[in-house]
């Protein structure tokens, strides 16, 4: 009989390991010494060691889910109380008792990172049903309301899945807010091509009027209408796009028609009154020979006489009406005033008023010389420098009393 730490081999070839349970036969070697019995079985036990480090290397070293590792625990576990090998059986039962303790401890970490992804995926999923939801009753931006609406469901299936009944119940309720937007969508634009129509047709008939004038020589009053008809139309709103620019087109042909004609005719007829201008021209010159104004009644008789020849002219340009008009009324401005002061200097009312102020400013003067005097000899210095200041005052409002009434001369 051979022997060693884990087993024997026994006078009839069988071979037995040692175990914490007891002896337990593992083969039979018939062929070659003890030695080489012991060695074989010795192998197939190393074979199960290497099996039992790979796992553990495996289960510390990745992210092996709990339920592979037990399934290859329970494998090697069964392997190992009923493996023909001869070796330390017990030890490697207690590191698979180790693995199982390990494996249970991941078990419960993968359990709390579940239940908190999923935790964080109804708070996302929440907070995109609350979003649809708001978009559903609030939005009023049609295009990008939708587009958001179609984000929130992608987002939606890129979100970790959560419990079914929950999942359920914020899927239906994101269904019915895309359901409501779309209803909501449905109902403006119906009421919103309604009144698209009633705008196309107050625009067909301001089209209708405008090309009604389109040939018209009243040259004023279907300026006026035109401008009428371009207010109402700004007024009336937007019909579709396509009936828009259409309607559009045929208003500003009608338009652009009548105001084409219009300038052809001013513009001949400017060509004809050009003629007039260079008669104004010439009075223009006359009248501002009067300038400056030396004699207002003699100025106010010239400068009638060329109003006469003006009138006589006719009308002029558009172009040159301002400047022309414009340049004879500044003569009469300057002769008018000339006219002003000339009747000022004439007038015995005003004549009488200055007469009276110089006169009283004069008394004034001659009353407190005398009081001057008094008040030297008595030697009031006080009263002395009062009377001289009153004094420079009276004479100096007498000198402009004066040349005011010498104006009246």
């Amino acid at each position: 009989m051979s022997t060693d730490p884990w087993g024997r081999v026994d006078d009839d070839g069988t071979v037995y390991v040692r175990t914490a349970e007891g002896e337990r036969a593992v083969g039979s070697w018939q062929a070659g010494e003890p030695e080489e019995a012991l060695a074989y079985f010795h192998r197939k036990f190393e074979e199960l060691a290497t099996q039992v480090e790979l796992l553990e290397q495996r289960l510390r070293g990745t992210d092996l889910p709990p339920a592979q590792a037990e399934a290859g625990i329970t494998k090697l576990r069964e392997a190992i109380t009923d493996a023909h090998a001869v070796g330390d059986l017990d030890a490697l039962l207690g590191r698979l008792d180790t693995l199982t303790d390990l494996v249970a401890k991941r078990r419960e970490e993968v359990k709390v990172a579940r239940d908190q992804a999923r935790a964080e995926a109804r708070s996302v999923k929440e907070r995109i049903v609350g979003e649809a939801e708001r978009i559903a009753t609030e939005t009023t931006h049609w295009k990008s309301g939708g587009e958001r609406l179609r984000q929130l469901v992608e987002e939606w299936k890129a979100a970790d899945r959560i419990d079914r009944v929950t999942e359920a119940a914020l899927w239906k309720r994101l269904s019915a807010a895309r359901t409501a937007f779309a209803k909501r969508r449905k109902v403006y634009f119906a009421g919103l091509d309604e009144q698209r129509e009633g705008v196309r047709a107050e625009k067909d008939q301001i089209v209708a009027e405008a090309e009604a004038l389109a040939g018209s020589t009243d040259w004023g009053a279907t300026a006026a209408a035109y401008r009428e008809l371009m207010r109402r139309w700004k007024a009336a709103g937007r019909a579709s796009r396509e009936v828009e620019e259409e309607l559009w087109t045929r208003f500003k042909g009608a338009q652009d028609q009548f105001f084409q004609a219009r300038s052809a005719v001013f513009a001949e007829r400017d060509a004809s009154l050009r003629e007039n201008a260079e008669v104004k021209e010439q009075l223009l010159a006359e009248a501002e020979k009067i300038l400056p104004v030396t004699d207002a009644r003699s100025a106010r008789a010239a400068l009638r006489h060329l109003l006469e020849r003006w009138e006589a002219a006719g009308p002029v340009p558009r172009d040159l009406r301002d400047r022309l008009e414009g340049g004879l009324r500044r003569v009469d401005d300057a002769v008018r005033k000339a006219e002003e002061s000339e009747w000022k200097r004439s007038n015995p009312e005003a004549r009488a008023r200055a007469q009276d102020t110089v006169n009283q400013l004069r008394r004034s003067i001659d009353q407190l010389e005398a009081r001057l005097s008094q008040a030297r000899a008595a030697g009031l210095e006080k009263d002395v420098r009062e009377h001289e200041d009153a004094l420079a005052a009276r004479r100096s409002w007498l000198e402009e009393a004066e040349r005011t009434l010498g104006e009246f001369s």
